[in-house]
């Protein structure tokens, strides 16, 4: 395949997206993406409730049977491809069994949706082959019309040639007009489908007009709505109109999290103009909820486009860490970089030491009214705050040290004592200074969180599982995850404290979480979940 829908998103010279109503647009995304559970629950309940119903029907009563699992289809066509199938072969099943050649044909349909919403070119071709469209409904007939227009779109689609595409397009012409001429004026079905047939002919202001009247005066279903924005958007692509075409992709993916359709290319497309826009980090955020959605819908092809994309993201990504991983090791060429490296990791502490004792200070007031019945608690609090006060003194050890630095080499300085400068300089071991750092981190945090290590090989198969040797507290892997829990997230301040490179940090957490049992945010958030426990209250 020659990545048709790469090729349609990054041809679009880039732009920005920040207009106001963009911006409200993906916070209105982002809020809609964090409930997408709430919405596939509801799914799920539906589900459910029309499986109970299926379970009630008599065995004999084929024709009940039908019409609980044509709901039931319904339901999973755009939700889950294998449960789909199992569904459309039990339709077929049925209809042999009632006898009824209409509804063998109608329930051959709904498999071939569903095949081809999997990307089984082949098979949906198969499936379809001989269906005598005479015995259909106009509705029916509909349908599959749309469906072979669909296929052979497609395949001309996949296929980009000058041989074949124009054969197949030149089929799916003559079924969508078919499909036109039997729909009903003013319809959905009319007016989309005339819309569409312009767009693959290469009308593009006509089709927008279309679309666009689909849009503001039609009463759409969510996933009707989704499917005519992300067309539309389309329509915009290509004429350059970027802004409208990511805020209809934006409406067209909320649409698909309503419904909880999983069979969809609006995230994805989404995605990829948000990378040509140059947002790297929430292309990649995006392409990977696409990916699961793909996964978990089962479709095969859109599977193979979204894993064309993410090796070109990943490499930017990769790209921009070698780039500030060459920035980083020239600002670390100078003593004066160096000088400033330390006050700026004394000062990063400092803060987030700040941080710690404001929490701790909210705990010891609420310690104060239940001093009583919480007097275990009050104690650990109290070993937390000589653990923040240690660090305070490490930290103006530093100061101090910074101090009298600075004062002997300007007193060498006016005197002229150039070369007792060196001899001051040559004295300061900052590999020493950094290890008594990672020894005093290391003692530090496993008082708060005792359980760390033991939690936190509890996320991985034993063969994978991390333990320090004897004569260490926590390894370099453990450290990583410790200065994650302690809150420092970012992986560039993570790499500047351990002294390494941001890819190296990147590579060192993406291989101990494909290890876990647990893999993407679920990580972490066990990570976070890990609890401070008190010496006292442990010893007791």
């Amino acid at each position: 395949m020659r990545s048709y829908f790469l090729l349609l998103m990054l041809f679009i010279s880039g732009s920005a997206f920040s207009t106001s109503k963009t911006d409200s647009l993906f916070d209105q995304l982002k809020y809609e993406l964090n409930h997408k559970s709430v919405y596939d629950h509801h799914k799920a309940v539906t589900i459910q409730k029309l499986k109970k119903t299926l379970h009630l029907i008599s065995k004999n009563n084929f024709e009940g049977q039908f019409n609980v699992c044509i709901k039931l289809y319904d339901e999973y066509k755009s939700y889950q491809y294998d449960s789909a199938y199992v569904y459309a072969i039990k339709l077929q099943d049925l209809s042999r069994a009632l006898k009824d050649k209409s509804k063998e044909n109608y329930s051959k349909i709904k498999l071939g949706f569903i095949l081809l919403s999997s990307g089984m070119f082949k098979e949906t071709f198969d499936n379809l082959n001989g269906i005598n469209t005479h015995s259909l409904d106009d509705s029916v007939k509909i349908e599959y019309y749309s469906l072979m227009t669909r296929a052979y779109y497609d395949v001309a689609s996949y296929d980009d040639d000058s041989h074949y595409a124009p054969f197949y397009k030149n089929e799916a012409n003559k079924y969508i007009d078919s499909a036109i001429a039997l729909s009903k004026p003013n319809s959905y079905n009319k007016i989309y489908l005339t819309g569409f047939k312009k767009i693959k002919n290469g009308m593009l202001h006509e089709s927008s007009i279309d679309f666009t009247n689909l849009l503001e005066h039609h009463k759409l279903t969510m996933h009707e709505y989704a499917i005519v924005a992300s067309t539309l958007s389309n329509i915009y692509l290509n004429t350059n109109n970027s802004e409208q075409s990511i805020n209809l992709l934006i409406r067209a993916t909320i649409s698909d999290i309503k419904s909880s359709t999983k069979e969809t290319v609006a995230l994805f497309w989404l995605a990829g103009l948000l990378y040509k826009s140059g947002d790297i980090k929430n292309a990649y955020v995006y392409l990977q909820q696409a990916l699961v959605d793909a996964e978990f819908y089962g479709a095969r092809q859109r599977k193979i486009q979204i894993g064309t994309l993410l090796p070109i993201v990943a490499s930017d990504k990769l790209n921009y860490i070698e780039t500030e991983k060459s920035r980083f090791l020239i600002y670390l060429g100078s003593v004066t970089a160096l000088t400033i490296l330390v006050i700026w990791f004394s000062i990063l502490l400092f803060k987030q030491l700040k941080k710690l004792k404001i929490k701790e200070k909210i705990i010891d007031d609420k310690n104060i009214q239940l001093e009583k019945s919480n007097e275990l608690l009050t104690e650990g609090t109290k070993i937390k705050e000589d653990y923040i006060g240690y660090f305070f003194n490490v930290i103006s050890g530093y100061i101090l040290q910074l101090e009298k630095l600075k004062r002997s080499i300007d007193t060498k300085l006016n005197i002229k004592k150039y070369d007792d400068i060196q001899i001051i300089v040559d004295k300061i071991n900052i590999k020493k200074e950094r290890d008594t750092l990672f020894y005093t981190f290391d003692h530090v945090f496993i008082k708060i969180f005792p359980n760390f290590i033991t939690e936190f090989n509890a996320l991985f198969k034993k063969e994978d599982q991390i333990w320090p040797k004897e004569n260490e507290v926590l390894t370099t892997d453990l450290r990583i995850f410790a200065l994650i829990r302690m809150g420092i997230t970012d992986t560039e301040t993570i790499a500047k404290i351990l002294e390494y490179s941001e890819k190296t940090i990147y590579v060192y957490k993406m291989r101990i979480k494909a290890k876990a049992l647990t893999h993407g945010d679920d990580f972490e958030h066990h990570i976070m979940a890990i609890k401070a426990v008190d010496t006292l209250n442990t010893s007791k």
